[in-house]
C-alpha cells in the first residue's frame, strides 16, 4: 500500500535518514512530496539543482510501482535518481522511463581537520574566505568566463549565498550554498579563475563553505561528474564520502 509521507520526520523514519532522499524532500516545503510503499521511498521537489527531481530509495520491486505513482502525481518533468543499480532496474520496468547518466553524490557529516586546527570553519586569515555581499555581478562574470556550465548562478531561485577568495580586489574562487534542505546543505557553483588554478583555492573555499553547511544544516552534500577526478579528490580530502548515483527521465 502506498502512503504519502506528511512530515520530514516520517520521511526520515521511512528511508533511514538517507541524505539524498532527505535533500530531495526539501523539508516537504510547498511543492515537495514524498511517498513510501513496502521497502521503498520516493521524495520529489520542483527545480532543485535546475531540475524537477525525485529521489528513489529502497528495494527495486517496491520502488517500481512507487515511481509510477509519483510520476502520475507529479508529472513527467520529474527525473528519478538514486543508486545506479536501483535506477537501472526501475528504468527498465517503468514504461517511458529511460536511464540517464551516472554521476557522484558526495556527503559530509564533519570535516577532515588537516588544516592545522582551523578545520575550515573559521575565517581563513589574511585574504581568507568569507561570505560575499553585493558581489553578484563579479560572481556572474567569473562563472561566465571560467565555469560556464555551473548550475548555480547568482539570482537563481534556491541559490542562497556565495563565499569566495580574493587576490587584492580580484575575486579568484567561489562556491555557493544552493538548494539546501533544512537538514542537508548543498555545495554548488564551485569555480576558480583559470589563471589561479593549481593553487588550492577551490579546496580552501569548499572546505570553508562545507564547514558552514555542516554547522547550519547538520551535514553537507554535493554533486560531481565522475569524469572530474581532480574535484573528487579535493572533496574526499575535505571528508566527503562518494556514492555513485544515476538519473533517469521520461521520454516524450
Amino acid at each position: 500500500m502506498t502512503r504519502e509521507l506528511r512530515t520530514p520526520a516520517e520521511v526520515r523514519s521511512a528511508c533511514g535518514d538517507d541524505d539524498l532522499v532527505m535533500w530531495a524532500a526539501q523539508g516537504l516545503r510547498p511543492g515537495a512530496r514524498a511517498w513510501a510503499a513496502g521497502g521503498a521511498v520516493v521524495a520529489g521537489c520542483p527545480v532543485i539543482s535546475r531540475w524537477d527531481r525525485l529521489a528513489v530509495w529502497g528495494r527495486p520491486r517496491d520502488a517500481v510501482p512507487l515511481v509510477r505513482h509519483a510520476l502520475a502525481e507529479l508529472g513527467p518533468s520529474y527525473r528519478p535518481l538514486g543508486d545506479v543499480e536501483l535506477i537501472g532496474r526501475v528504468a527498465g520496468a517503468v514504461e517511458g522511463l529511460r536511464a540517464g547518466p551516472c554521476f557522484s553524490w558526495m556527503s559530509l557529516a564533519g570535516l577532515h581537520d588537516d588544516t592545522g586546527g582551523n578545520g575550515g570553519t573559521g575565517e581563513d586569515g589574511e585574504g581568507g574566505v568569507g561570505w560575499l555581499d553585493g558581489a553578484d555581478a563579479e560572481i556572474t562574470a567569473l562563472l561566465a568566463a571560467d565555469a560556464p556550465d555551473a548550475y548555480a548562478v547568482p539570482g537563481d531561485a534556491g541559490v542562497r549565498r556565495w563565499a569566495g577568495l580574493r587576490d587584492g580586489d580580484r575575486l579568484t574562487a567561489v562556491a555557493a550554498d544552493a538548494w539546501s534542505a533544512p537538514d542537508v546543505g548543498l555545495l554548488a557553483g564551485v569555480a576558480t579563475v583559470a589563471a589561479y588554478r593549481g593553487r588550492g583555492l577551490a579546496e580552501r573555499v569548499c572546505r570553508w563553505v562545507s564547514g558552514r553547511l555542516v554547522d547550519t544544516y547538520g551535514r553537507a552534500a554535493l554533486m560531481v561528474d565522475d569524469d572530474n577526478p581532480a574535484a573528487i579528490r579535493v572533496y574526499e580530502r575535505i571528508g566527503y564520502r562518494r556514492r555513485q548515483v544515476r538519473t533517469s527521465y521520461v521520454t516524450a
